[in-house]
């Protein structure tokens, strides 16, 4: 099962998105509206994934990204102003615009897990 931590203000938007991910069976969401409330999840728990929005209201989700990946963790950026943010602010990030594809997410979600299915087969042993 991966653990994402997906991190939206929009109280209309939040919903929307946590629903597509959750059709993903494979798949378990922790939902928070803040910079900070994501930052202590990222302390306190286990996650796979964190995606974010840029824009919260207090302060830049990029901090919950690069946080995340201080812990290892994978982060997708969502924004709906990527026109407004300074050329190659997104560059060390996956990120995605606003308004999203429901397929665009979901496979950008895939792209970022980590693969849990390569796993390594032995070779049979001889008796």
């Amino acid at each position: 099962m991966a653990r994402i931590l997906l991190v939206e203000d929009d109280l209309d938007v939040r919903p929307l998105l946590e629903h597509i991910l959750l059709t993903e069976p494979t798949y378990e969401v922790t939902a928070v509206e803040s910079l900070a409330n994501a930052l202590k999840l990222l302390e306190e728990q286990p996650f796979d994934l964190l995606v974010t929005d840029v824009n919260l209201p207090d302060g830049s989700g990029l901090r919950a990204a690069d946080k995340a990946k201080e812990k290892g963790i994978e982060a997708l950026v969502v924004t709906a102003h990527g026109l407004t943010i300074k050329p190659g602010d997104l560059a060390p990030y996956n990120y995605l615009l606003k308004p999203l594809r429901v397929r665009e997410l979901l496979d950008a979600v895939r792209r970022c897990l980590p693969r849990s299915d390569s796993q390594v087969v032995p070779f049979p042993t001889p008796e």
